[in-house]
């Protein structure tokens, strides 16, 4: 009889266990169309558990994104999950910082929230500039919901506590919000489960044509702009007990595209959430993050792949926010962390997770 039962509990728990869902945190700076779609497929991926949605500045400003990711979920029925706000500017560095750099060392091509200007003759588009306290009108409409009370930091801090070594954080922007996590609370980094990072390029061709997006990392590939937005930031969490640091690089999403053949697959379906991406995505962007979220999701898809150890340039020069690299014999030992950076991952399988995911 005790046998029997100690076999049932044993097939219980092991049940629990497939059963569980993988729990998540989505850190994202997405502000237009394309910057949703990779947290759509973390929220259409059922072995997924969305804890939250944490805004910080970067390709936008935080609290026109954090209306823009409300929006999202009231269109597609998922106003349970939060969205908390974040940091609005970097610990340190700052648009007159930034054109100071330009001056003495050359144009960026991309400068996120502060681009004033964008070249006419590239294919993207992007809105158009403003201030951090402008939050301009949606084709989609504005959000009817508020975000929740609180600090991205804080929420972040909160989950962890609540969920030790459970919670994966998919850091899809600048890492303003997990460096103040870190330095809230230095326990929070060894309770996350996994960090997922995005950005460096590393074998781009100069003698390839390029968009303004991508000019400036296939000059400088270590000057990654999820990096330069904010440097300080990036070298606290390189620094920080995090147990698995993943970093999906640009080369990853290399002639990775959101196609319109593949927009209109998706939109055929006529799912809320294709109908929703039918109305926001624009075609011929790269998929940067939607790479990062289907890493994190299968694994399998990835086809190069290596160990380094990491750091950040903090000096104020030419190379400020460049991301350093090591073997492990190599290392300054000053609390660089080994991270596995993906370079690259097979086109078709990533193009087919992309489609199903939203199309559902």
């Amino acid at each position: 009889m005790h046998k029997i039962i100690t076999l049932t509990l044993i097939a219980c728990a092991c049940l629990s266990r497939v059963d569980a869902k993988r729990k998540v945190i989505i850190d994202q700076d997405a502000f237009e169309g394309p910057g949703m779609q990779p947290m759509l497929m973390l929220l259409q991926s059922p072995d997924v558990e969305v804890l939250g949605i944490t805004t910080v500045s970067g390709d936008g400003w935080q609290p026109e994104e954090t209306a823009r990711t409300l929006r999202m979920l009231e269109l597609i029925d998922r106003t349970d999950i939060p969205v908390i706000g974040g940091a609005t500017y970097p610990l340190v560095n700052s648009k007159a910082l930034t054109e100071l750099r330009e001056q003495r060392y050359g144009k960026l091509g991309y400068k996120g929230a502060w681009t004033e200007t964008w070249p006419t003759s590239d294919e993207m588009t992007r809105a158009d500039y403003h201030g951090p306290d402008v939050i301009p009108p949606f084709e989609e409409g504005h959000p009817s919901i508020q975000p929740s009370p609180g600090t991205a930091a804080e929420f972040m801090i909160e989950q962890t506590l609540k969920y030790p070594g459970e919670v994966t954080i998919i850091a899809m922007g600048p890492m303003t919000n997990l460096a103040l996590a870190q330095r809230l609370d230095y326990k929070f980094a060894s309770r996350v489960k996994e960090l997922s990072l995005m950005g460096g390029n590393f074998n781009r061709p100069l003698y390839t044509k390029h968009s303004s997006f991508a000019l400036q990392s296939a000059y400088a590939p270590r000057m990654s702009f999820n990096y330069i937005w904010d440097p300080e930031a990036a070298h606290i969490v390189h620094t920080s007990p995090f147990p698995k640091i993943t970093l999906v690089t640009g080369d990853s999403s290399e002639k990775i595209f959101g196609t319109q053949a593949l927009l209109d697959q998706i939109a055929s379906s006529g799912s809320k959430v294709a109908q929703y991406v039918d109305q926001i995505a624009k075609a011929g962007f790269p998929l940067w993050d939607e790479v990062q979220a289907a890493v994190w999701l299968h694994p399998d898809i990835v086809t190069a792949s290596n160990t380094v150890w990491i750091g950040v340039d903090t000096m104020p020069g030419p190379n400020y926010g460049a991301i350093l690299t090591w073997p492990e014999e190599s290392t300054p030992g000053l609390g660089e962390r080994p991270v596995e950076v993906i370079y690259s991952v097979d086109p078709d399988s990533m193009a087919d997770l992309f489609v199903d995911l939203l199309s559902r």
